[in-house]
């Protein structure tokens, strides 16, 4: 290569696997919570191990679900990890309070784990991080308001202090062992948000994150289409690409179209207190409550904690800027009139503790709903929270408050890319091969059928499974392997100690009930010397079913009188003994069948 030749190579530059150089980057430094990544202004020649290094990408989550998102890249004796969610939990996981992904991959290869990279502060992309730092410390790179978001979790879980974070501006890279990470900025519901160009031996792997294309985007900063363009124009060997709305046509609408929305709504609650339920984690759209409520002289109050903890972080950090004087304590409330007042609050989707919905069933110890509330609820119900949705709309409108959801006006936009979004990240990037990722099987297939309209093979599109080893050589690529993945349910402090046969057990409680048998036996002679006595829970009410009560007692009784003195003198064979006749005799008579736990007290 010449000196002309070489000038024109952009600085960045990073070649695809069947040339014989690639890029390499200084190691990550850090000061002051910062990563500074200053590329060298050289080109060293791959080694032969390197060129003929594989590339492994393992969804670990965030595929066929919502949530939990989840991915490491593994190339030679290097690995990272790319996000790291949680999902909440579905109607059958009773008590359950989250589900993290299973770490049992990583933990297994702990040692060649280079970091983790974050795309941002969602909690299907953060939430699962403390609970993998307990297991694997290893340092977060993520943007400014991420790492503040990150901040936040550490503190509550006792490991602030105790893991490195750092700070990594957009256009910035990270050398992650044999592969080096760059960061791109995109749109979505939450400032800082990036997708990540991953430079690898075989090739450009492009991770999307969650995205979408907002040209009018309320911080001004627009998706870097000129980066993912610049890259494509290079040679992008495979593109991972969100696929959340990957059903809905056209694009997604402006978040300013939201503001727009909210001053004609904040007009036609004149003289009314103003009550709005958003997602915490939406800081444009928490701006432009608070540009509304400056505008027409309203104090904000901010109800619920991840609400509260969000915007002070964003409210530091400079990401929400917030006039003086406007915001006021709740304690405060009293001091002014009820229309001079716009609430912040959480409980969008209709969760049964949020504090939208205390208010709704009038438990809310500072609110109270009267017909002098105008409450806006500026978010769209994930799928399955509808019925809570409509409960807390229907409970709110009998107090005679007015309500506004997303079907009446303009009050949410999504923070997804819609198909032509998807289809131009597609054009821009041009790869080779095309993996779908966060969302159920619809999504992924709806998504991967966009890919064949731009023109991608069918054979080159891959929709995986969690646990699926993607490897590709930057030739050809293919799923070879599986490796252990899950989730992990968290139940208080307890964490993956509720499995299936617990979850079975309370369904089963929750379904038919309980009935405890008490018998006493005798420790000499074996005889019956007290019982059988009945305890019912959750099955029926025992003072208005004496009938049925004394109908279980007699079928106890027979099955002990029918015992001979050996079998009594078994208590396992006892107890099997007297669950299966007596279920049977309730079934026949209620057509019920409880959980039976028989207890043989020695006297």
């Amino acid at each position: 290569m010449n000196e002309k030749e070489k000038s024109t190579k952009p600085r960045n530059y990073v070649s695809r696997g069947t040339y014989t150089k690639r890029y390499y980057q200084k190691r990550t430094t850090t000061e002051s919570n910062s990563a500074k990544t200053v590329p060298e202004k050289r080109y060293l020649a791959q080694s032969k191990e390197s060129r003929k290094a594989t590339v492994k990408i393992i969804p670990l989550g965030g595929l066929n679900e919502i949530g939990k998102n989840i991915t490491v890249f593994e190339c030679s004796n290097d690995m990272f990890i790319l996000d790291c969610g949680l999902s909440f939990p579905d109607t059958d996981m009773l008590g359950v309070d989250i589900v993290i992904p299973d770490f049992a991959y990583i933990e297994r290869n702990r040692d060649r784990i280079r970091g983790i990279v974050i795309t941002h502060g969602h909690e299907d992309h953060i939430g699962g991080l403390p609970y993998l730092l307990k297991k694997v410390n290893v340092p977060v790179y993520a943007t400014r308001l991420t790492i503040g978001l990150i901040e936040g979790k550490l503190k509550e879980q006792g490991l602030y202090g105790k893991v490195k974070l750092n700070v990594v501006e957009p256009r910035k890279t990270v050398k992650m062992g044999c592969m080096a990470v760059e960061f791109i900025k995109v749109n979505h519901s939450i400032p800082d948000s990036v997708g990540m160009a991953i430079h690898t031996p075989a090739g450009v792997i492009i991770h999307t994150g969650d995205f979408k294309v907002d040209f009018t985007p309320i911080d001004g900063k627009i998706i870097d289409l000129a980066r993912f363009g610049e890259l494509g124009n290079k040679g992008v060997l495979a593109l991972m690409s969100e696929s959340t709305n990957a059903e809905r046509v056209g694009f997604t609408h402006s978040e300013k179209t939201v503001g727009a929305s909210f001053d004609k709504l904040f007009q036609k609650a004149e003289g009314k207190r103003i009550i709005i339920a958003t997602f915490s984690s939406n800081i444009h759209r928490v701006q432009q409550i608070i540009n509304c409520a400056s505008k027409y002289q309203r104090k904000v109050a901010v109800f619920g904690r991840s609400m509260v903890n969000v915007i002070a972080t964003a409210t530091e950090l400079g990401y929400l800027k917030v006039p003086d004087k406007i915001m006021i304590d709740i304690e405060e409330m009293d001091d002014y009139n009820s229309e001079d007042i716009v609430l912040i609050t959480t409980g969008s989707q209709g969760e049964p503790m949020s504090a939208l919905t205390r208010m709704a069933m009038n438990d809310h110890r500072k609110v109270v709903i009267t017909p002098m509330d105008f409450i806006i609820i500026s978010a769209t119900p994930i799928p399955g929270n509808e019925k809570y949705v409509t409960k807390v709309v229907n409970e709110l409108m009998k107090s005679g408050a007015e309500v506004v959801y997303e079907a009446m006006y303009e009050v949410h936009v999504s923070g997804h890319a819609c198909q032509e979004e998807l289809k131009l990240m597609l054009a821009l990037t041009k790869p080779k091969y095309f993996i779908p990722v966060h969302g159920e099987y619809k999504h992924l297939k709806k998504h991967s059928e966009l890919a064949l309209q731009m023109g991608i093979p069918e054979e080159n599109i891959f929709i995986a499974s969690i646990g699926n080893v993607i490897e590709t050589d930057g030739n050809k690529m293919s799923i070879v392997s599986q490796v252990p993945a899950g989730r992990t349910l968290v139940d208080g402090l307890g964490v993956g100690d509720v499995g299936s046969i617990v979850l079975r057990d309370r369904k089963h409680l929750a379904q038919d009930g309980i009935i405890i048998v008490v018998i006493g036996l005798e420790r000499n002679s074996n005889k019956i010397s007290a019982g059988p006595d009945i305890i019912s829970r959750g099955f029926v009410y025992v003072r208005e079913s004496e009938e049925l009560m004394h109908e279980v007692k007699d079928c106890i009784s027979d099955v002990l009188h029918k015992c001979s003195p050996a079998e009594l003198r078994e208590w396992t064979f006892l107890k099997n003994k007297m669950r299966d006749e007596l279920s049977e005799c309730i079934y026949e008579k209620t057509k019920r069948s409880p959980m039976i736990l028989p207890i043989i007290m020695e006297i």
